[in-house]
């Protein structure tokens, strides 16, 4: 394969110099010295250092998937395309720029500690912070407003950025979880209704159809996350969280374990391959969340993450002090 031809497939963060220029080098000493007073403009910044953090590094337990499909390849051409994304990501750290050059639509997971004293802040702070990132860092403008059809220039939009909330009782922490919903991962999300007969056996199948038809355009390897509940909406918020669960991690359940491992199995065997162009993988990862369902339904949700999944959480104490940094 043609050296252009891997060239084509690198994303924007690879361009030709590898030096981190002066305004890169401004942005992160403005970060590392930036300790305001004000705990408003505490939790503003610790989101902006979360969505930056987020934008620029591949998380440590997505890149060891990719790493160890890499090892386990054999495909000529499959290769070649996993140094090209690891070539990516090597410059996206060196440069101080996003991976890819969808950096998506973000959406927040919010799990608020009810005795928190910042909680009315909390909505204006991760505005302002997604503000601020599309214009530093910067994060492609990805709002669109739906009707209108008009870009809203700064990511702030109808319900945009989307925010999730979680109530934490008797606890004064705060944690904030982002993710970037890049548009090609976005396409193969799906949920659905089946029949009561289907069963399990249905919820494999719909898996499996979606994948087959859609997962070449989501920028394979995957992470594909899979919620299973009473009806549709369910399922799709339990996919959602599945795929913002670490890969590694299994579902306590034995029989959801199994069912992950079946899936995953059976999705590397069909061998999409690195950005879709066949290999001997398909997925770095398959996680299962489900909730109690109604004993005539059964639903399914499919959430689906490029090979650059872009994810990251920062917990906050009382203080607005980030736990666990020193």
């Amino acid at each position: 394969m043609s050296h252009a031809f891997v060239k084509r497939v690198s994303f924007w963060a690879c361009e030709e110099s590898k030096t981190i220029s002066p305004n890169s080098q401004k942005r992160i000493k403005k970060l590392k010295n930036s300790s305001p007073d004000q705990p408003r403009q505490k939790l503003s910044d610790a989101i902006y250092r979360l969505i930056y953090d987020s934008s620029i590094n591949l998380p440590t337990d997505v890149y060891s998937a990719l790493k160890e499909l890499e090892k386990n390849e054999t495909s000529a051409l499959a290769k070649e395309l996993y140094g090209s994304i690891f070539d990516n990501v090597k410059r996206a750290k060196e440069m101080n720029r996003p991976i890819c050059q969808d950096t998506g639509a973000l959406q927040f997971f919010i799990k608020a500690g009810t005795k928190f004293p910042y909680l009315d802040d909390v909505e204006d702070a991760i505005k302002a912070a997604v503000r601020r990132a599309t214009k530093e860092i910067p994060i492609r403008p990805n709002v669109v407003e739906t009707f209108e059809e008009r870009n809203t220039g700064d990511n702030i939009g109808t319900r945009a950025p989307w925010m999730e909330w979680e109530i934490v009782p008797a606890s004064s922490d705060l944690t904030v979880g982002v993710y970037m919903a890049g548009g090609g991962c976005s396409l193969a999300g799906r949920s659905k209704v089946l029949m009561p007969l289907e069963g399990y056996a249905g919820v494999v199948k719909f898996v499996f159809d979606t994948i087959v038809e859609w997962g070449v355009n989501a920028c394979p390897p995957l992470i594909v996350g899979i919620g299973i509940g009473t009806c549709a909406p369910t399922a799709a918020a339990l996919s959602k969280k599945a795929l913002l669960r670490p890969l590694g991690t299994s579902n306590p359940n034995p029989k959801a374990r199994d069912m992950e491992e079946r899936i995953k199995k059976g999705l590397n065997d069909i061998g999409i391959g690195p950005l879709g162009m066949s290999g001997n993988s398909s997925v770095t990862g398959v996680n299962i969340e489900y909730a109690a369902h109604h004993p005539a339904t059964i639903a399914v949700g499919l959430s689906v993450g490029c090979w650059a999944t872009r994810r990251g959480s920062v917990t906050l104490d009382r203080n607005v002090d980030v736990k666990g940094e020193k």
